[in-house]
């Protein structure tokens, strides 16, 4: 929200200077962005008079002028086309910086002819966007005078953030009302006109009182539009707002000056009642930013009997706008209610200053003064009659009554303010203030006392006034956020408990592992496209009002998140890419901790020793599910390795990682083609995701670790090659040994898989390599010979046969 000091001061009769205001504007909570004064950037630019023009004698296009900036004469090239002997305009002189490139200007020679400054146009001083010719000023303006000062140019800019619950401020009235309650002078009077109209008033209706309870209009015959006075355009040029005639300016300062959007409606081009009401399939309107948007009938709109010509509380139609031809006009003063303004707006992804406004709730019990204070105005600068007023539907202005009781600002906010202070204060707000003393009665025989309190009645513009907890707010905010005490919160004495869960120190342990082993965090949003969703299986929860359609599904798998992520990071030349993320997924039932991870481009980079860039295998990421299972405190050596991972996967490349049959600990494997393809990402990707929510929990030992015990004896390694069947898998012939004597065998692994001469056809060769741990003794031969016939009775169990 943007406003000149100079604006501000038309409602808050003040002293202040702009250093007070500021400092008001913060501790009131108003967060100033910043302050822009376009003086200070038009300091060396003066009002200068053209003495001479004559011909450049080397270029067709430029002339050679003597140019007076109360200095004596200059020569200057120029190559405007207005440019003529006589002209007042604005001169940069040497050393100036012009605005909109920040060329420092110099003594320079154009085409073998000295030139010693600039003359400018509006847009080389950021003014407008003019660059037809230089600047054309009133014969009258001061030859030498700094042209910012002369033009009232030496008013600061001033830029606050308005959160969405402060739509009081959304117009200068509002912040001029906040700072005259915090002390910085008094709120001048708004001064309503009486209107009389010469006939009766236009034929509007609502029939869409949900989305517009009510639709208050006029006319104004006889107009003639134009350029809107100096002081207008002025003030709408210094916050952005580009002057486009009268008629339109008139609707766009009220907007910002009183927080009030209204529209203005060209009287011939409407055939027949103007009517809010819903949109019709198909639908489609012009709107005034030359776009056609189609509606629906969750839309508001206002149309004739031929045509929609205003999304209601968005953007009005371009058919039926005011033009420089317009001799009557229909001004429009609604009331758009704000959920279906912001459900608009977002289905149509279209942003407007109007729609800024109604989505946040404008003032319903301002559309009377609205329409007459607009109606005037027209009147004043167009000229014309104006008919009466017509007030279709019915605000929803009832007003709120909130019970509070003064101690409360102490209890709840640990601020002490004066009982007459905090009533001033909500009174300059614009609450009402009732008081109400303590009473004694009895209700069934029961004596009841009720404290002394206020009945505050709420301001029609302060939708977001709830109970008393928002009253405190208003009183401490005003007194000022600084005089709030920064109070620590109380601690017990002695050594401070931790205050981090299981889960948290799991998924730290797990984050710290994954960054340590070369993973970099990615941190995505919770939300995907249903696109994207639709590609890991679908997700359970679409919002209603997303922030965009990309974002519009809470996410039930990490990889469209990471591989989007891989995406941008391979299109910016990235040649290797691992990514992590620890985050939730959304069911319908829950929602589960996971961590995630994309191992994406070249595994090893080509080299001499390497050769060719080595791709990411299946097996990288399930050494990566194992590191990050052991970090989590998953038991990885009970762990079973399955086929099953989800479609998201190769179907021959992956598999999960589970505790027992049913309980799945993870997922992993390379990437199904179809999937990396619809993500833009070339060559082998693999994945995984951690179920951290699966892991059993285990049993609380208190802080301190298990002391540590090594084996007394050095452990003894075996190795066995068994003959199975193709469809025996490695994991369970490893299982299988490990199971023969859970005693002495502490580990088991596969070093070699072949097939081959030797080996049927059908069939492989398995090698493990098993670790004995002996207890108080070692083994003997006679022991170790049995544990070997147990291993080999358990691999036959498989069908294993002992290679020889």
């Amino acid at each position: 929200m943007k406003f000149t000091l100079s604006w501000l001061k038309t409602h808050l009769n003040t002293d202040a200077d702009l250093s007070a205001i500021l400092k008001g504007l913060t501790n009131i909570g108003l967060e100033v962005e910043g302050v822009e004064s376009p003086a200070e950037k038009l300091g060396a630019f003066r009002i200068a008079r053209v003495l001479t023009a004559d011909p450049h004698p080397q270029a067709d296009k430029l002339q050679v002028l003597t140019v007076d900036a109360g200095d004596g004469p200059l020569q200057v090239v120029c190559g405007a086309p207005n440019a003529r002997a006589g002209l007042i305009g604005v001169f940069g002189s040497e050393g100036a910086v012009v605005p909109v490139n920040g060329m420092v200007l110099k003594k320079t020679a154009i085409r073998g002819v000295e030139s010693n400054g600039m003359m400018c146009s509006f847009r080389e001083l950021e003014l407008g966007e003019d660059h037809d010719g230089i600047i054309d000023l009133d014969p009258q303006a001061p030859v030498g005078q700094v042209y910012a000062q002369w033009a009232g140019l030496d008013d600061p800019v001033i830029d606050v953030s308005i959160t969405p619950n402060r739509q009081d401020c959304m117009g200068v009235r509002g912040i001029a009302r906040d700072l005259a309650a915090a002390g910085l002078g008094t709120l001048n009077a708004i001064i309503v006109p009486v209107i009389d109209g010469v006939e009766p008033g236009p034929n509007v209706r609502t029939d869409d009182t949900d989305g517009c309870p009510a639709f208050f209009a006029r006319t104004v015959k006889g107009v003639t539009n134009g350029q809107s006075p100096e002081w207008m355009a002025r003030r709408l040029k210094a916050v952005g707002q580009k002057p486009i005639s009268t008629l339109v300016d008139i609707t766009n300062y009220l907007m910002i000056d009183l927080g009030r959007p209204l529209h203005v409606y060209d009287l011939d081009m409407l055939k027949g009642p103007l009517v809010a009401r819903k949109g019709r399939a198909g639908e489609e309107v012009l709107a005034l930013n030359g776009k056609t948007y189609t509606v629906d009938e969750t839309m508001t709109v206002i149309a004739d009997d031929v045509a929609v010509h205003d999304i209601g509380g968005i953007m009005g139609g371009e058919h039926s706008g005011a033009q420089d031809s317009t001799t009557g006009v229909l001004i429009e003063c609604a009331y758009f209610t704000p959920e279906r303004i912001a459900m608009t707006g977002q289905k149509l992804a279209l942003t407007s200053d109007a729609r800024g406004r109604f989505e946040r709730g404008v003032d319903p019990a301002f559309l009377d003064d609205g329409l007459s204070i607009a109606t005037d105005l027209v009147v004043k600068l167009c000229g014309g009659t104006a008919s009466d007023a017509t007030r279709a539907g019915t605000p929803p202005a009832e007003v709120k009554v909130v019970r509070y009781e003064p101690s409360q600002c102490l209890s709840l906010a640990g601020v002490y303010v004066g009982d007459q202070e905090q009533k001033h204060i909500l009174e300059s707000l614009g609450f009402g203030v009732e008081e109400h003393d303590a009473t004694f009665d009895y209700q069934d025989g029961v004596p009841v006392t009720s404290a002394a309190h206020w009945t505050v009645s709420v301001p029609s513009w302060r939708r977001d006034i709830d109970g008393w907890p928002d009253l405190v707010e208003e009183v401490v905010r005003i007194v000022g956020l600084d005089q709030v005490p920064s109070t620590p919160l109380p601690r017990t004495p002695g050594v401070a408990r931790a205050t981090a869960t299981a889960e948290q120190l799991v998924e730290r342990r797990v984050r710290r592992t994954a960054a340590a082993r070369g993973l970099s965090e990615a941190i995505n949003w919770s939300f995907i496209s249903e696109k994207e969703a639709a590609s890991v299986g679908g997700g359970d929860w679409t919002l209603a009002n997303p922030i965009s359609e990309e974002l519009k599904v809470m996410r039930p798998s990490l990889l469209p998140g990471l591989l989007s992520a891989a995406r941008r990071n391979m299109d910016r030349g990235a040649s290797s890419v691992r990514l992590f993320e620890l985050g939730r997924r959304y069911f319908s039932d829950r929602e589960r901790a996971t961590v995630g991870f994309v191992l994406a481009g070249e595994k090893l980079s080509r080299g001499w020793q390497t050769g060719k860039a080595q791709a990411f295998t299946a097996f990288e990421a399930k050494n990566e599910v194992l590191n990050l299972l052991s970090a989590a405190g998953a038991p990885v050596g009970n762990l079973q390795s399955f086929g099953g991972a989800s479609a998201a996967y190769h179907p021959g490349q992956s598999g999960t990682l589970r505790l027992g049959p049913k309980t799945v600990l993870a997922e992993f494997g390379v990437l199904h083609p179809s999937l990396a393809k619809q993500f833009g990402l070339a060559g082998t990707v693999v994945a995984g995701e951690i179920f951290l929510d699966a892991i059993p929990a285990k049993r609380k030992t208190g802080f301190m670790r298990p002391p540590y015990a090594p084996p007394a004896l050095q452990a003894v390694k075996r190795d066995f090659a068994f003959v199975v069947d193709d469809a025996v898998e490695a994991d369970a012939l490893v299982r299988a040994v490990k199971g023969a004597d859970k005693k002495s065998i502490v580990d088991a692994r596969v070093f070699d898989v072949f097939a081959g001469p030797g080996v049927d056809e059908g069939r492989k060769s398995l090698a493990i390599e098993v670790t004995l741990q002996p207890g108080e003794k070692s083994f003997s031969q006679e022991e170790l010979d049995a544990i070997s016939a147990s291993i080999v009775k358990a691999a036959e169990k498989l069908g294993g046969v002992l290679r020889g």
